[in-house]
């Protein structure tokens, strides 16, 4: 494969604010080399560059977000990933938060974090309890973001599917409520993230083809599997986005991820949009 990576949903947090329950379900099936290497990284962002060059890997999207009563995160996540994304920002792009239930004056933050070097907004809903399309009934905070995010030309990244972390609430993972929030921000750049694995992937290939504005990440979904789960992938191809969802539980690499992904019976052009090029589409350079 001779083709440089781009992934767009890399785990690379402040793990010392996980729970400890939290850190023993990430920890669990990783091993010892893999954590001192992600102990480097959050050390040293260089060091991530220099491991990111001997991989092939062109530029990740660092995925952080705000879920203090069930993973451990504050808002001090976007502290972090701006701060930590700022030594190379054409390679290093920041993904942030607002909670949408906790964060006070939620315009004026959005709006300060993405002066500050947000290039996404993550939203969470098993874990952040939430559904996506709760500002029809009054949540002001959800409103503010994908306004703001609709006017910045700011993506927002939305969990969609299960969650394994203990208090996570699986029914706000539905794609569904999405819908609301393309037809009412149809301008807004809205990318499902493990597009619905493993219960909606229908549902989420439905909304990838009925709106323009929706992208999908396939982060977290096994190479082998995602012909299976998604077998008309080629027809959305343009709005497809390669992501590993590493270092979480049972991924084995972003590299190895990207070669299994390449090994697909795919037409080259289709590989090279989602591994490579799509990611344009939301970041310009």
């Amino acid at each position: 494969m001779d083709v440089p990576i781009v992934d767009v949903h890399v785990h690379i947090q402040p793990w010392d604010m996980l729970r400890s329950d939290v850190q023993a379900t990430m920890t669990a099936q990783r091993r010892p080399d893999e954590l001192t290497l992600l102990r480097a990284f959050l050390q040293d962002p260089r060091a991530l560059l220099r491991w990111m060059d001997a991989q092939g890997i062109q530029a990740i999207a660092l995925i952080n977000y705000s879920s203090p009563d069930i993973m451990g995160f504050t808002d001090e996540v976007n502290d972090f990933v701006t701060k930590f994304c700022a030594v190379a920002p054409d390679r290093l792009i920041a993904v942030g938060s607002l909670h949408p239930r906790f964060t006070p004056n939620p315009a004026d933050f959005v709006r300060t974090w993405i002066d500050r070097g947000l290039r996404a907004f993550k939203l969470h809903p098993p874990h952040q309890l939430v559904y996506p399309n709760d500002y029809l009934h009054g949540n002001r905070s959800l409103e503010a973001l994908y306004a703001i995010c609709q006017e910045a030309g700011v993506p927002v990244i939305v969990h969609t599917g299960t969650s394994i972390f203990p208090g996570a609430r699986n029914r706000f993972g539905d794609p569904i409520y999405l819908d609301d929030v393309a037809v009412d921000f149809p301008n807004l750049r809205i990318i499902m993230a493990h597009g619905g694995r493993p219960l909606w992937m229908n549902t989420a290939f439905f909304l990838l083809r009925r709106h323009p504005n929706v992208f999908l990440d396939i982060a977290g979904i096994p190479p082998k599997s995602l012909l299976e789960y998604f077998p008309r992938l080629a027809e959305v191809a343009d709005r497809v986005l390669f992501g590993s969802d590493w270092p979480g539980p049972g991924v084995p690499g972003i590299r190895a991820n990207a070669e299994a992904f390449w090994d697909l019976p795919l037409p080259e052009s289709v590989r090279r949009q989602i591994l490579c090029e799509n990611y344009r589409k939301l970041w310009p350079l």
